[in-house]
């Protein structure tokens, strides 16, 4: 039999995924969770810094990393820089300090092309779902386990979860837009 709800599920975990790379977009103040999207290299495989080192908002514009190996420094240095947060690492010895600067006009519209376009690939995941669902329905269709009518009513249904998760996302992103240009 045909599960929406195992979809529905998928495309909720697609979108716990897009709200916690949109906290890691900063906005003018300090906070953690922008350095959860930085990947390090380090020991072989790509970690996330929060793995190599302790990371505190003393401030509100600064972002404190006490990296714990010495040796990690100028990795966990590099990857920030490379990272598209804008910021601008300063180190004393295992501590990285990170202030966060004002947020200008530029850069503002910078983030929301990038909001827009998370945005649009969080969508891309929720109609693959969609896809995916209906490919099912198909399957059930031709191996006569459903009806016609059953599968039309399925996909009725798959389509108005899929309405709901989009428009989640799209609320997500005008609501991140607001919170940015009204810094």
């Amino acid at each position: 039999m045909f599960d929406e709800k195992s979809h529905s599920l998928k495309m909720d975990k697609s979108i716990e995924a897009f709200s916690k790379e949109l906290s890691s977009l900063r906005t003018g103040r300090a906070n953690a969770a922008m350095l959860d999207i930085v990947r390090v290299d380090v020991y072989g495989q790509q970690m996330p810094i929060n793995q190599i080192g302790s990371i505190t908002t003393p401030e509100p514009r600064m972002i404190n990393v006490q990296v714990w190996d010495q040796n990690n420094v100028p990795l966990v240095d590099a990857a920030i820089k490379k990272s598209e947060l804008g910021l601008n690492p300063q180190i004393d010895g295992q501590l990285i300090r990170l202030p966060v600067p004002e947020l200008n006009e530029e850069r503002r519209n910078e983030l929301k092309k990038l909001i827009k376009s998370m945005g649009e690939k969080c969508k891309i995941s929720i109609r693959n779902i969609r896809r995916d669902a209906n490919e099912e329905l198909k399957k059930l269709l031709k191996s006569k386990e459903i009806g016609e009518d059953e599968e039309k009513s399925f996909e009725k249904n798959v389509q108005n979860i899929t309405d709901k998760h989009i428009q989640i996302v799209d609320e997500k992103v005008s609501s991140k837009e607001k919170e940015i240009m009204t810094i």
